[in-house]
């Protein structure tokens, strides 16, 4: 389980484990195929399409755990209900969950972020300041849940 914000590292740190077997499942790489809210479809429904994603990459997960391979869940874990959610299903599921939070400076998840606002990715979301200054706000950082802190390289 990969916690962070924006900009923290997970999804690199994610593509690092692919070579070693392990299935990377992505919302945003999963929701890019739907293409860009608000361009190839309307906004309102990014959050219906983002639950069908959800559902598929449970469903994924918990094939993934009974075939006994690992698992990279690259999806931000912005709250603890969150993180407690997908414990709760890895461990009902037969699993052994870790938690790794990338804890990174906000000035340096700015950078890192208007960095690639420059030039996306085909899978980044284009983050102005204002929802990057929401997101801190959103964000409740893990403690005393097993956490383990993967530092920032900056």
């Amino acid at each position: 389980m990969l916690c962070g914000l924006a900009g923290s590292g997970k999804t690199t740190y994610a593509e690092g484990l692919v070579g070693a077997g392990v299935i990377k499942l992505s919302i945003d790489e999963s929701m890019s195929e739907h293409g860009v809210a608000g361009v190839d479809y309307p906004i309102e429904d990014y959050q219906a399409l983002e639950q069908t994603v959800l559902e598929r990459h449970r469903a994924e997960l918990v094939g993934h755990i009974a075939a006994g391979t690992a698992v990279a869940l690259d999806y931000g874990f912005k709250t603890r209900s969150e993180r407690d959610e997908y414990k709760d299903l890895i461990q009902s599921n037969g699993g052994r969950w870790r938690l790794l939070y990338f804890k990174v400076p906000p000035e340096e998840l700015w950078r890192r972020i208007d960095h690639r606002n420059q030039s996306p990715a085909a899978n980044a979301v284009y983050i102005p300041q204002e929802v990057f200054d929401l997101m801190l706000g959103w964000f409740e950082e893990p403690s005393g849940e097993g956490e383990e802190i993967i530092e920032a390289r900056v």
